[in-house]
């Protein structure tokens, strides 16, 4: 699944292409999308502009000057590609087409069909079920030392574990979480209750450096992403240890790394490194 930096390697390709641009032709090719695409879609976009492009977390957010906001979700294999000019035929999983003044072509493609696209009304964003308790975003300033060691007091969990739920912080996934815990020197079966301040403090730093190593990177193309030109990215040839089972550590040559399965999720480590 495209983790935030694949998500926010696709908003910062769309920026360019629908920012302040009116949307002049919508087609639907199919709707039983993760979530049905709703049968007024087409009537709520076609003929606004497009205010701005977030992201929270792994969705893409496109407000229109109507107010109403087009949500996006990826899933597992989702792919947003633009074409200029005059567009060539749609790929067989291409299912939302949106077409600009400017005659860039936005299409939404998603063979498994585990990604969706909505539209919400004005002011329902956040109490909208996917985003409502998604924790703070890692690159904001809301996501500090302080804030970490208050939100895993107690717990019993796994770090791994701990900074996979959502709910903690939003838009971490399997490979960057693998990649942060590595490079902070945490264990990721340590019981998170027991991590420090100064740990937490080093943690937060390296999670936001990642990410944005890789979102310069434009993310990791392991399979399905690939940015909106079609290009892949390559933050894949930093990876450290995910995917890297019996190699030896990068960091301290002794050790091969090690994988285990927590929460049904391929973890690869250094027990050298990481404690």
């Amino acid at each position: 699944m495209p983790e935030l930096p694949e998500v926010e390697t696709v908003r910062l390709g769309l920026v360019p292409a629908l920012e302040g641009q009116v949307i002049k032709e919508v087609t639907v090719r199919r709707r039983d999308l993760r979530l049905p695409v709703p049968l007024d879609f087409e009537d709520r976009v076609r003929g606004f502009t497009v205010l701005s492009l977030r992201r929270r977390s792994k969705y893409v957010l496109v407000e229109l000057e109507t107010k109403e906001t087009i949500i996006i979700h990826l899933g597992m294999s989702g792919r947003i590609r633009i074409e200029q000019g005059n567009p060539g035929e749609p790929d067989k999983h291409d299912h939302i087409e949106l077409i600009t003044e400017s005659r860039q072509c936005i299409r939404f493609g998603d063979p498994r069909r585990f990604g969706f696209v909505d539209i919400i009304p004005a002011g329902a964003v956040e109490t909208y079920p996917s985003l409502a308790k998604l924790g703070p975003e890692p690159l904001g300033d809301d996501f500090t030392a302080q804030f970490l060691c208050d939100r895993l007091r107690n717990k019993t969990t796994s770090m791994k574990a701990a900074l996979m739920d959502q709910r903690l912080v939003a838009g971490l996934g399997n490979i960057y979480v693998n990649e942060a815990l590595f490079r902070a020197g945490i264990s990721p079966q340590k019981q998170a209750g027991k991590l420090t301040k100064a740990k937490a403090g080093l943690l937060v730093d390296v999670i936001k450096k990642v990410l944005l190593e890789a979102i310069e990177s434009g993310g990791s193309s392991l399979k399905d992403h690939r940015r909106t030109d079609g290009e892949l990215g390559y933050f894949q040839h930093s990876f450290q240890v995910y995917g890297r089972e019996g190699e030896p550590c990068q960091q301290c040559g002794s050790a091969q790394i090690q994988r285990i399965v927590q929460q049904g999720r391929s973890t690869f480590y250094c027990s050298s490194c990481q404690q």
